[in-house]
């Protein structure tokens, strides 16, 4: 991800290349450039009650499962007091760790202005909170997915620094339209990630730790695979948007996570990549350090579409 090589002021919002594609948002009329929300939303009391069910449900199964940073990021910012949390709280609280806040936005919001917001240690959580009728699944992040699945995790140095760089990072992959293999590292360590503890892997990725499924089936199940995180390797796999993963990449640390990424020469490996994807989001190669080979069988199956059972 260095970046050095690159004359950028990440206080100015990027332009997005011409020829670079990214899904077609349109944005509020509400909102800027910046897609902030001019102030959080309130919530009503059956929102609020969601928020504590989701929260509920979720450390059910968490403790055990969940990493240390995860779960004393949890403590510090105790956000199971009740209630969707108030962002600007949290980013006071915040800020005196890591020097990050959490700010508004109504939706998902385009690539170039989500690495801005990154860039300058800002994380943009929606500003609304899914239904009853959504409460196990909902395709768009909302506010449980966001604050409770991603915020603790900035109360860690190292990751928030990360987190950052990976912010930062989005202005080489506009520059050379690599922004799904960008996406790829995002997806593989942010969302679903795993992190060695204790000789053993446990969740970091908030797509994991936001949803109860995926948190068992992550580490027990024996369908998916489970592989040591190889950055160049991910960068060039595909992923599933909507189901449960048929692949986990494990990092050793979260040192290990921004050292395998910061100091890769990216401009290097993204004349080296091609437009689409090399391997199947099934797929085991020869380079891999397999922690656990998949039977594939839930997927196999036909996945959450054919309602099969997760094993």
């Amino acid at each position: 991800m260095t970046t050095a090589s690159l004359v950028t002021d990440f206080t100015r919002l990027p332009e997005m290349p011409e020829g670079v594609y990214t899904a077609p948002l349109k944005r509020p009329e509400r909102v800027g450039e910046d897609w902030l929300e001019p102030a959080q939303r309130s919530y009503t009391a059956d929102e609020n009650a969601i928020w504590d069910e989701l929260f509920a449900r979720q450390m059910e199964v968490l403790p055990g499962r969940a990493c240390n940073a995860f779960l004393q990021g949890l403590e510090r910012l105790d956000l199971g007091r009740g209630g969707v949390p108030d962002f600007g709280r949290l980013s006071d609280e915040l800020g005196a760790l890591t020097g990050w806040s959490v700010v508004p936005v109504p939706m998902l919001i385009p690539d170039h202005v989500f690495f801005w917001h990154l860039a300058n240690r800002r994380f943009p959580a929606g500003n609304f909170i899914r239904t009853r009728e959504t409460f196990d699944y909902i395709q768009e992040p909302d506010v449980f997915h966001d604050v409770f699945g991603h915020v603790p995790m900035l109360t860690d140095p190292t990751y928030a620094d990360y987190m950052q760089e990976y912010g930062r990072a989005g202005w080489k992959a506009m520059r050379y339209n690599r922004l799904k293999s960008l996406g790829a590292l995002y997806w593989y360590t942010v969302e679903f990630g795993l992190v060695m503890e204790g000789g053993e892997p446990k969740v970091y990725g908030a797509g994991i730790l936001s949803g109860p499924a995926e948190a068992v089936f992550a580490l027990e199940g024996q369908s998916p695979n489970r592989i040591m995180l190889n950055v160049d390797r991910v960068m060039r796999t595909d992923y599933v948007i909507d189901d449960l993963q048929p692949t986990y990449f494990v990092i050793e640390s979260f040192e290990d996570l921004y050292h395998q990424t910061v100091e890769r020469d990216f401009d290097r490996l993204y004349r080296g990549l091609g437009a689409g994807f090399t391997y199947a989001n099934m797929a085991v190669i020869d380079v891999d350090d397999v922690l656990h080979r998949g039977t594939l069988e839930y997927h196999l199956r036909g996945g959450r579409g054919s309602g099969a059972t997760p094993v």
